[in-house]
């Protein structure tokens, strides 16, 4: 356990830190699905550094390849071949059906990545993206990210684009053209509270992507690397798209991101770069990282089922081990309430409790998780 307790975290987060965040839990160590504070108690963690933590807290085998990886070489950077990165770079061309693959640091960069790469292969400049969509918070991605609240105070970001309410293929065929260069889409909604499209919505924007020229680039950050059961939440569908955005759990919390695209879009020499990103210690946590998914990913939406079943009369939204429930106004209430108990839950928006625990959460730890939502939201809801 660390020596300071969370009154000592708070004070100097306050002091040093500029305040973007809103929290109250200091957290400390993490072992499996559980994670403990710096005041001792321990928590079942459905949040996992929001879909991060794919593998658990601290996998032996990821921890190992981390340690093993840092004892030989940190850093070069992309001037030289990188150790595990053309592997990793396999790996995500395998598991993606893509053709070529590039790194990142974090899921925005590589939204950025696709913007650019988009642009410059199309020769065209206009977006289009999805009501209630997240795409990250950089200049560029947060240009395709819906919500007004974070994305208008840092207008204009130089990318034109039109949003276009989720799920409405109608609305979407009037609005792409032969000047669109992409279309971003979420296969599973994360920020918005785990909203699940018919498979139709994401049928018709590929229809229409063909229709145009333009680029169907779906984001499975939050979606990816077997949190719905498959690799992809694209892959529940039959559709392939463009391009494909990843991170969050592609490398069990060590920050990484990835790109992948078809054949025919991939960056030429000099169009992109990064000085960190597919670095050694990176891919050596994503290469462990994809060896323990691939033994557990054929349970996960077992698990996903014994959710659904335990939460029924809450009419979850279910896709594997990605969680949605409807709440409303009390949701902060509700996750206080839970993490009182021991389980640590989050809000996503419009009053959805949300759910992405680590993919290897055990059976008793779910049936837990069950019994401390459902009487939480009886004793707030009452």
């Amino acid at each position: 356990m660390g020596m300071e307790k969370t009154s000592q975290f708070k004070a100097l987060d306050e002091r040093y830190y500029m305040p973007a965040f809103s929290r109250d839990i200091a957290i400390v160590k993490g072992e499996g699905s559980k994670v403990w504070d710096a005041d001792g108690r321990e928590y079942i963690d459905c949040v996992a550094g929001i879909a991060v933590c794919s593998t658990g807290h601290c996998h032996p085998a990821v921890v190992k390849a981390i340690c093993d990886q840092a004892h030989q070489l940190i850093h070069c950077s992309n001037l030289y071949y990188v150790p595990h990165q053309g592997e990793m770079a396999q790996k995500i061309v395998e598991i993606t059906g893509m053709h070529k693959t590039f790194f990142s640091n974090s899921g925005a960069e590589a939204t950025d990545a696709a913007l650019k790469l988009a642009r410059v292969r199309t020769g065209r400049k206009k977006f289009v993206a999805f009501t209630h969509g997240f795409h990250g918070r950089t200049v560029g991605s947060l240009a395709v990210t819906h919500k007004p609240s974070i994305r208008e105070p840092f207008e204009p970001l130089g990318i034109i684009k039109t949003f276009v309410e989720y799920g409405d293929v109608d609305a979407l065929r009037k609005v792409v053209d032969k000047e669109t260069a992409g279309v971003f889409v979420e296969p599973i909604q994360g920020e918005a509270g785990v909203i699940i499209p018919p498979d139709s919505f994401i049928e018709g924007i590929r229809e229409i992507c063909d229709e145009t020229g333009a680029l169907m680039i779906v984001d499975e950050v939050q979606t990816g690397m077997g949190r719905t059961g498959k690799w992809l939440a694209m892959q529940h569908t039959g559709v392939t798209p463009d391009v494909v955005t990843l991170a969050k759990g592609i490398a069990s919390g060590f920050p990484m991101g990835a790109i992948a695209a078809r054949e025919g879009l991939e960056f030429k020499k000099g169009e992109h770069g990064s000085t960190f990103a597919g670095g050694p210690l990176a891919c050596a946590a994503a290469l462990a990282t994809i060896g323990v998914i691939e033994k557990i990913l054929p349970d996960v939406s077992r698990k996903g089922a014994r959710f659904a079943d335990g939460l029924k009369k809450y009419n979850p939204r279910v896709r594997g081990l990605m969680i949605g429930i409807t709440i409303g106004d009390k949701c902060p209430e509700i996750q206080k309430k839970c993490a009182e108990q021991g389980v640590l839950i989050n809000c996503a928006a419009d009053g959805n409790l949300r759910l992405v625990p680590p993919l290897t959460i055990t059976d008793a730890e779910i049936d837990q998780v069950v019994r401390v939502i459902d009487g939480a939201i009886g004793q707030v809801m009452l």
